[in-house]
């Protein structure tokens, strides 16, 4: 028997669905300037290779979260579609800041009649965009309740925002309506943010996707389950979520769309963008239909099949696909096209500072960790996992990031004898089955995460091989990408491998993995080290340049020292389009491309 209260909660449901559709079909009437360019008919069929958690970018750093949520929460400044380098330019904003002599005070005006999409939160009224939603936004970036893990892209910078943090974590309550000297809003349509101290990286840190703009009526409406009810003013509306399965969007009809006008650069494939697209109003693509599909040979048969539009080539298929790094003439005859590009990323394995045993400082810790790390084959990874498309990671700043040193080599190398004599130094005595025990004779086992993928059981067969050989024995316990985030972000996995791609192309962007103050959020090790940490405060004071990246090369070989990571590729990645997606073009830092493109009838 249903109780009244179900009853009850069922009809608020009802009440509020009917109250969406009719604001959903009144939008074009309510909006001014609302272009409607947006066809329903036109759809994309995207795929992910592992399972965001939701699209709250305050509570998560997941890469398919962000994916999503660029597309859906808008930033003060984005990038240019086309620029390469990675150019900024205005987004919400109507142009970019004015930034006081000392670098310290930024002063942004926003477009008005911005609107976030249609939500029954906002009782049937338009729901205008407004500087103080940007102050909420950071606001929440700094609530220890969040536990964020891009706190650290704001923390000691902005004025009179750490005390309001510090305030919370005495009083156990975070006073949202607390004025903060340094995030100011003169009227609806001004914001001035003002810093402890100039920051060469802080207009970046606004284009990140966790800084865009929520509304708190939806954040304080929806709760915990805000992550899954999303609601934002960009180009499209959360439709349909399926967890790890299945994410439908729709064109938000209160987006105020844009022009195709982008300068191409001297790529050829410019060319041929500008002339399918210039010109057109902006998002032509009305559903985006993003299926989750984890395992790489079943992504590849889908996208062969014709049921996903575009993808990253999974690396286990690119000898079916290329040839000497170029697609094979019976793809080309289909009329499939080939975007190559360098990802500013590195993969990595991180060790948990904190576990039992692979954590500590002691000499004998860190020999452990560094034996494990002398025992991976990185080519053997580039060469039976990546066929090639990857280059082995010197240092933490990958390539197309400033900071990067291409002469920089790592301290740490593929040395399983040397690591083998490491162990037998500090006591990891093998025993008669071949395998060590830790210094006190308790067992030596490593429990390393993974996951379900085709590409997770190359890594894993390759760190076996290795640490059979040094002595190591090895427990793989397989997880779910979004569950293993989660448990690294509470420092609870011994060992797990990853990899970050650039928020932002600046060196700090990666090097904040390891700072200290991060641990656990972002830090997903939970190293901490004081002459990591001095080395990390001194760079972010100084503008770019030689004396920042020495500091950044002195942190990596702390880091190497302290061996508390093994870094291993910067992939190749190969993007196959079929011939009917018209605009695509993949930007390194960038993620939601959907409003940019357009499809063939």
């Amino acid at each position: 028997m249903m109780t009244k209260r179900k009853n009850d909660d069922m009809i608020s449901v009802i009440v509020r669905q009917l109250v969406a559709v009719l604001l959903f079909s009144t939008a074009a009437l309510l909006v001014p300037g609302c272009s409607f360019a947006a066809d329903p008919d036109k759809v994309i069929h995207s795929v992910f290779e592992a399972a965001d958690d939701g699209f709250d970018m305050v509570r998560t750093q997941n890469y398919y979260s962000g994916w999503v949520a660029d597309a859906i929460f808008e930033t003060l400044l984005t990038y240019d579609y086309l620029a390469r380098p990675a150019k900024l330019v205005p987004n919400t904003a109507e142009a970019m800041p004015e930034i006081s002599p000392d670098g310290k005070t930024y002063v942004f005006r926003l477009k008005k009649h911005i609107y976030f999409a249609p939500d029954p939160v906002f009782g049937g009224r338009q729901r205008e965009l407004t500087a103080n939603d940007y102050i909420y936004a950071i606001k929440r970036l700094a609530d220890p309740a969040n536990r964020s893990p891009s706190a650290g892209f704001i923390r000691g910078k902005i004025a009179g925002l750490d005390a309001l943090t510090e305030k919370a974590v005495r009083t156990g309550r975070f006073d949202y309506d607390a004025p903060v000297a340094g995030l100011q809003a003169p009227d609806r349509y001004t914001l001035r943010i003002r810093l402890n101290a100039p920051d060469a990286n802080f207009l970046y840190v606004l284009a990140y996707g966790a800084l865009a703009a929520v509304s708190r009526e939806a954040v304080e409406a929806y709760g915990e389950r805000v992550a899954f009810h999303p609601v934002g003013t960009g180009p499209y509306m959360l439709k349909e979520y399926v967890p790890r399965s299945k994410i439908v969007l729709e064109a938000n009809p209160y987006y105020r769309g844009f022009v195709w006008d982008f300068q191409p650069g001297d790529d050829v494939w410019d060319e041929r963008l500008v002339s399918e697209m210039k010109g057109k109003r902006m998002p032509q693509i009305g559903r985006v239909e993003i299926s989750i599909i984890e395992e790489e040979q079943s992504r590849w048969l889908s996208f062969m099949e014709g049921r996903i539009d575009f993808d990253k080539l999974p690396q286990l298929a690119a000898p079916v696909a290329l040839e000497n790094g170029r697609l094979k003439q019976e793809f080309v005859d289909q009329g499939i096209r080939q975007y190559a590009m360098v990802e500013p990323e590195i993969t990595y394995t991180l060790f948990n500072m904190e576990d039992p045993v692979t954590g500590g400082y002691s000499k004998e810790k860190i020999a452990l960790r560094r034996a494990i790390a002398m025992s991976y084959n990185t080519q053997a990874e580039i060469e039976l996992l990546r066929n090639g498309m990857a280059k082995k990671a010197e240092m933490i700043v990958p390539p197309g990031v400033a900071g990067h040193d291409p002469s920089y080599k790592s301290s740490i190398a593929y040395e399983p004898e040397l690591a083998s004599r490491l162990l037998d130094y500090f006591g990891y005595r093998r025993q008669p089955d071949g395998y060590r025990t830790m210094p006190d004779g308790s067992p030596l086992v490593l429990k390393i995460r993974t996951e379900a993928s085709a590409s997770s059981r190359v890594v894993s067969e390759i760190w076996k091989r290795g640490l059979d050989a040094i002595g190591i024995r090895a427990e793989f316990e397989v997880g779910n990408f979004a569950d293993n985030l989660k448990d690294a972000a509470g420092c609870r996995l011994m060992m797990w491998g990853g990899a970050w791609h650039a928020d932002y192309p600046e060196g700090e962007n990666f090097l904040q993995l390891l700072y200290g103050p991060n641990a656990g959020r972002g830090n997903y090790g939970c190293y901490r080290s004081k002459a990591f940490d001095n080395l990390y405060r001194q760079a972010v004071r100084l503008p770019p340049g030689e004396k920042r990246n020495a500091l950044y090369v002195g942190m990596n070989r702390q880091m190497e020292a302290d061996t508390a990571w093994v870094v291993h590729v910067s992939r190749t990645r190969n993007w196959l389009v079929r011939p009917h997606v018209l605009g695509f073009k993949k930007h390194p830092i960038m993620q939601s491309d959907w409003q940019y493109l357009d499809v063939a009838r």
